[in-house]
């Protein structure tokens, strides 16, 4: 006869909130400067359109080489996560990026770096899926969306400190040192996970770990699940306004308005701290909904469309700044609520292959939305260029309407293994 199990012992809930504290905060450092790293190319392009001879065309083709190899990497990254361990593939990660980043640094010509933000982009590629999993592993399912949204919250205040630091530093030193200083922070993001990382929670062998256990699905059957891929292409419409104002205001408002990169830096930050605060409140709201994500993603992207042809046609540096704000935060309240379903409805072995199969999708948008709207400035004029933005939140609110609202109606479009469906499908409704 087994022995009965022991009583929970009064410091366990203690030591589970001490594991999430700390993994929330390691990863909210480590996404921090990995956000931080690639936008220090956007407040540079000026200064790289200067010393190589590029037009704005070229400039996007910098950026975008970054966005092919990261979103190359995010299903192989995911891969090794489950195949490694989320915290290893972690450390890979900050070693590598950080390495390339400084390199960056050293570029002498166009064609190199264009090869180094590819490299840099392979190295950061594999860091999403495998922060994703590391999270999982350390939290439990009621608490994952809020946890979530509080670590992605750190590409919004990124997006805030970034131009406010990198600004001066580059107006000083140039745009290499640039680089070099964000090279130096990934190196203490390393150290910190290394040293202080938890361990991944207890897993309890309850049924429901038993089939997750022996059902896994083939990586293609994965693959080819047509739900995921509709996930991805919401995250995509959300990444297109994201990546194409991150890419393009600094240039707009120093070569438009005359603005200089210093002040541009501070009127960036104004968007961005919308950005972090929404990134926030989305993952809220995605808990305390279950999912339905189309409650929020619908009327946020409407919001999102207006204030964007608003914004690209304000006469003002002031208008153009408050239009930006508005959209920046209505479109950042998607986010986290895009993430909630499948991270939900995934089977716990393949929540890292799952994951990445969503951010590869915004990565695609990464690579494709500079290089056009530089085309379209270059061709036109800023304004068609930020008009383009629209197209992102018009792709994000229709796929919002295409997806499953929940864990089980995920599950059902997934076609899970029928065991691993019901009992998760029991569990839920208990």
């Amino acid at each position: 006869m087994p022995a009965p199990p022991l009583p929970a012992s009064p410091a366990a809930p203690s030591a589970h909130r001490g594991t999430v504290r700390v993994t929330v905060v390691l990863l909210f450092a480590a996404w921090l400067v990995d956000y931080a790293d690639r936008l220090v190319i956007n407040l540079v392009l000026p200064s790289l359109g200067a010393e190589f001879d590029l037009d704005r065309t070229r400039q996007g083709l910098v950026v975008s080489a970054f966005f092919l190899a990261y979103a190359l990497c995010q299903i192989p990254g995911g891969l090794l996560a489950d195949r490694f361990g989320g915290r290893r593939v972690t450390l890979w990660a900050l070693l590598s990026w950080s390495v390339f980043t400084a390199l960056t640094g050293f570029a002498w010509s166009f064609a190199v770096l264009l090869a180094l933000r590819f490299a840099f982009g392979a190295a950061e590629g594999i860091f999403p899926p495998a922060a994703m999993k590391v999270l999982v592993e350390r939290t439990r399912p009621e608490e994952r969306m809020s946890a979530n949204g509080t670590v992605m919250s750190s590409n919004a205040l990124a997006a805030v400190i970034t131009p406010l630091a990198v600004a001066p530093l580059v107006a000083v030193f140039g745009w290499r040192s640039a680089f070099w200083s964000t090279a130096a922070l990934g190196v203490l993001a390393l150290v910190a996970v290394r040293l202080w990382l938890p361990a991944p929670l207890p897993r309890t062998e309850s049924a429901e770990d038993t089939v997750g256990e022996t059902a896994r699905p083939a990586l293609r059957a994965v693959l080819r699940k047509g739900v995921l891929w509709r996930f991805a292409l919401m995250m995509f419409g959300y990444n297109t306004i994201v990546w194409g104002l991150n890419t393009w205001v600094p240039s707009y408002l120093s070569e438009e308005h005359g603005v200089s990169l210093t002040s541009a830096g501070a009127l960036i930050a104004v968007p961005a701290l919308g950005a972090a605060l929404a990134t926030f409140l989305g993952g809220r709201l995605a808990d305390r909904l279950g999912g339905h994500h189309r409650r929020i993603i619908v009327p946020g992207m409407a919001v999102a469309a207006v204030a964007l042809l608003l914004m690209a046609n304000a006469p003002s540096v002031l208008g153009f700044v408050l239009f930006g704000t508005v959209a920046v935060f209505a479109a950042s309240l998607a986010y986290m609520p895009i993430f909630a379903v499948p991270l939900a409805g995934l089977s716990p072995a393949y929540v890292g292959v799952g994951s990445a199969v969503v951010i590869f999708g915004g990565q695609v948008a990464g690579m494709v939305a500079p290089p056009v709207m530089g085309a379209l400035a270059d061709a036109f004029s800023f304004q068609v260029a930020f008009g383009f933005l629209v197209l992102g939140a018009l792709i994000a609110a229709v796929m919002a309407c295409l997806t499953p609202q929940d864990a089980a109606a995920f599950r059902a479009a997934a076609d899970e293994p029928p065991a691993y469906t019901s009992l998760r499908t029991a569990k839920d409704s208990a």
